[in-house]
């Protein structure tokens, strides 16, 4: 595998197709292991690449094939994307697209269904679909298993709650399932500049703090559209639910968090934890590993994971921030078929089980439900897989970054206290409206909060 950041990608020859296959292999298995041409994979650079750069390596040492990685800053990896899919020819086979961006690919006509390239192609029925989105009905522009299969999942990241399980034991606090107790620990936790009872993200980015919201916003009972699912978009996030979720997240900062919680980004918030500073955090699960990872953390084995907390009568709702790879319509066709090849293996049990050993986050029922998920290590798993059943797809339309554009600045500026909550919703959701009645969506919005 050749990788290398921020774009400069080399190319390489294929070495030796692998040793010939008895024929009583299965075709799935058969298929992985012939000889394929190299692809090239745009991908970020996050806290979970590591895990899926190492799984590309397992996939290279068992067939033989050759994947380069191009690897990219967040907002770099979609800029490559837009580029290359509006090419002639493009420069990536397949893209991993974030949920922030993935419909505008869709939308757009850039990706080539993978049945479309191989209609003998099943998607592992221990796949989790995360809401569906990994397909796509282009006559009428919804995500439904009606639609094609438009996409593999590749990281199915969602926040969980992070937690110093050695303090709650030293202090006799139980798990908190709500806003009510979470508040309360933090607070009887708090003792700064030693130990913050929370620390949250604020600062401004492609999709950072209106990420980290996410769960605050759908578990107080709101949301960014009144239903999404049936097409209506008319704005409801400056309702009293939205006010309750943003002045609670305020209140948190000022009273048992960070003082500098504007301008933390995820970088921050996760050094707070690991260097003993954090008695909880809200991070996307991709970072657990660094958790127990001696070279970089204080708090070796002292992490505990939960479910995201709610108010009563609503369900933990974690906003998926998951990331999901397509293949591009505008490359070679057999740069296409080894793309399927490729996703052929990595959906399987074994590889899903291997490379959740290798730090990753399964998109498998199988892996979640194999033994390894009881050890110590992979604490994190059964959380995980509880709140998978919940997870919040939050856009479905590919205008989605000029709404994550809009939210990102008004919550920052309501963090840092520059505005209030009530005129960071007022003002974020008239501009959401404006973005939806320009692009011809059924949209309206509530009268301002006063």
């Amino acid at each position: 595998m050749t990788s290398k950041p921020n774009g400069s990608t080399t190319r390489r020859a294929v070495l030796g197709a692998g040793a010939i296959l008895p024929l009583a292999m299965s075709r799935s298995i058969a298929f992985a292991q012939a000889k394929q041409v190299p692809i090239t994979i745009v991908i970020n650079q996050s806290p979970w690449f590591n895990s899926f750069r190492q799984t590309v390596e397992h996939y290279e040492k068992e067939t033989g094939n050759k994947v380069n990685l191009d690897v990219n800053p967040f907002a770099g990896s979609l800029e490559k994307q837009r580029n290359s899919v509006r090419a002639s020819n493009g420069q990536y086979d397949i893209l991993i697209m974030n949920s922030g961006w993935f419909a505008e690919m869709y939308a757009g006509g850039f990706l080539e269904a993978i049945t479309d390239i191989d209609p003998a192609f099943k998607l592992d029925k221990d796949v989790y679909t995360l809401g569906d989105t990994v397909y796509y009905d282009a006559a009428k522009k919804v995500m439904t298993p009606a639609g094609k299969l438009m996409s593999m999942p590749i990281s199915p990241l969602i926040p969980l709650l992070y937690y110093r399980g050695d303090l709650y034991k030293q202090n006799g606090l139980k798990v908190p399932e709500t806003f009510t107790e979470l508040e309360a620990n933090a607070r009887k936790l708090n003792n700064p500049p030693k130990m913050y009872g929370i620390v949250q993200r604020g600062a401004r980015g492609p999709h950072t703090v209106a990420f980290d919201f996410y769960p605050y916003l759908y578990g107080f009972g709101g949301g960014i559209f009144k239903d999404q699912a049936n097409a209506d978009y008319t704005v409801t996030l400056n309702n009293e639910k939205g006010r309750e979720a943003l002045d609670y997240y305020i209140r948190l900062a000022k009273e048992a968090g960070h003082p500098k919680t504007a301008a933390f980004d995820q970088a921050e918030v996760i050094q707070q934890m690991v260097t003993g500073h954090a008695a909880h955090i809200m991070m996307v699960i991709a970072a657990w590993s660094q958790m127990d990872d001696p070279n970089k953390s204080a708090v070796v084995d002292k992490v505990e994971f939960a479910p995201t907390p709610h108010v009563v009568g609503v369900p933990s709702s974690p906003g998926l921030g998951h990331w999901l790879g397509g293949i591009s319509k505008n490359v070679p066709d057999d740069r296409k078929r080894a793309a399927v090849e490729f996703f052929r293996w990595f959906q399987t049990p074994k590889a899903q089980i291997a490379s959740a050993k290798m730090g990753a986050i399964p998109i498998s029922a199988a892996a979640y439900n194999d033994p390894m998920s009881n050890e110590r290590r992979y604490r994190w798993m059964k959380p995980m897989a509880e709140s998978l059943k919940h997870a919040v797809n939050i856009y479905q339309f590919p205008e989605a970054s000029e709404v994550i554009a809009i939210l990102e600045l008004g919550l920052n500026r309501a963090i840092a206290g520059e505005i209030t909550s009530v005129a960071a919703l007022n003002s974020m959701s008239d501009e959401i409206q404006a973005v939806m009645a320009k692009n011809g969506y059924k949209t309206g919005k509530l009268p301002p909060l006063k």
